[in-house]
């Protein structure tokens, strides 16, 4: 059978970061071959599947969209290269994060599950999750892709991991996000918080006159210089998880105004980059009390905590029993669709290969003995969940 090692790299060397159609053909592909499963793929080109029963559903999560390559993870036909040395898979989307989703793969596929067991692999999560929101929301029928038919319709096949509206909603879901090296070298914590990003613009209006005589217009420059100091003086909100702080951080990243050097300027923008919270948000409206300014939300990306403290033990049980160091339980500081996932109500948890500083580099990569572990980890949690 195929292991972890040799289908992280076949998935790896597929081109994914403009149209991830081959890389769902290849993973709905392989999952009808080798898993006893009902395979669904909707119109969004999320991969979903599903096997076992239970009261409870347990979902191994992850996405097969990836950045655009640097020069040197792409070949003269436009292919992606692929490495293995050292120990260690080298490409594009090795650590972000094909090979976490070959891993759920293999382990969904080995996998005697003590409940439900879901695999789900979405498209555009590095575009604000556009393939778990389409399938949360329920807006993507299931149909079939590459010469397969999806079997039945989506509502139907998902049992106890859907709701009403035929939308994915999982019980609990562990998400393959990068988990590794967080408390420790050489160790896969479980992840149970993490931050979101809110982006927005402050518009600032005024009047534009000849900048001789400044006094008979009003500066919009100068208004949005009164917004940024309000923005500066706010606090950073802060909440705790299971014991583990998440600080979010609210930082103006832009500003832009004015037409000419003699004109004063009639209008002035300025960027804002939140990370949000859990539970909090900066009281960024603040900003309209100023006359002239406006606010607007442009990217809202939840942020994630985990609301079953059990569910997390479980999982990082299931860590414990497959490495030598001793995993805990931290936060992240990046979005990922376990965001969108549990604001939609299931329970998530995020555990993966991936180490800081790995993702969307050009030198991106991942270790192959991290790889067998999350398989691990995977197979552990669902047999005893």
């Amino acid at each position: 059978m195929q292991t972890v090692t040799e289908l992280a790299r076949a998935l790896v060397s597929i081109p994914s970061h403009e149209d991830e159609t081959a890389a769902g053909d290849a993973i709905e592909a392989w999952l009808r071959e080798h898993a006893d499963a009902d395979v669904l793929r909707d119109a969004a080109g999320n991969v979903i599947a599903r096997k076992g029963s239970g009261d409870v559903s347990l979902a191994l999560v992850g996405h097969h969209d990836v950045v655009p390559p640097a020069d040197e993870q792409t070949d003269e036909d436009g292919g992606y290269v692929v490495e293995v040395r050292d120990g260690r898979l080298y490409g594009r989307g090795a650590a972000d994060m094909k090979g976490a989703v070959a891993a759920a793969m293999v382990a969904f596929r080995d996998a005697d599950p003590s409940c439900e067991l879901v695999f789900a692999s979405f498209v555009g999560e590095e575009v604000g999750g556009t393939g778990a929101r389409a399938a949360i929301e329920g807006t993507a029928d299931a149909r079939g892709r590459s010469g397969s038919e999806a079997r039945g319709d989506a509502s139907e096949a998902r049992g106890s991991g859907a709701d009403s509206r035929g939308g994915f909603a999982p019980d609990y879901a562990i998400v393959g996000e990068g988990s590794t090296n967080y408390s420790a070298e050489g160790v896969t914590d479980v992840v149970v918080a993490h931050k979101g990003r809110r982006g927005s613009t402050i518009t600032a209006r005024g009047e534009a006159v000849h900048a001789s005589v400044p006094e008979t217009g009003v500066n919009a420059v100068y208004r949005a210089c009164d917004a940024v100091d309000v923005v500066r003086d706010m606090a950073f909100p802060a909440v705790e998880v299971f014991g583990e702080r998440v600080r979010g951080s609210v930082a103006v990243t832009g500003i832009d105004g004015g037409s000419a050097w003699n004109v004063v300027p009639e209008t002035c923008t300025v960027t804002v980059d939140e990370r949000t919270v859990p539970g909090e948000r900066a009281p960024l409206e603040r900003v309209e009390e100023i006359e002239g300014v406006t606010w607007r939300v442009d990217q809202d990306l939840p942020p994630m905590a985990c609301d079953d403290e059990a569910f997390a033990e479980t999982v990082l049980d299931a860590a414990r029993r497959v490495q030598e160091g001793e995993p805990q339980l931290v936060t992240k500081p990046h979005a990922t669709d376990a965001g969108w996932l549990a604001q939609a109500g299931t329970t998530c948890v995020v555990c993966g290969a991936s180490e800081p500083g790995e993702a969307h580099t050009k030198t991106e990569s991942v270790g192959l003995d991290v790889l067998d572990r999350c398989y691990r980890i995977y197979r552990n949690a669902a047999e005893s969940l």
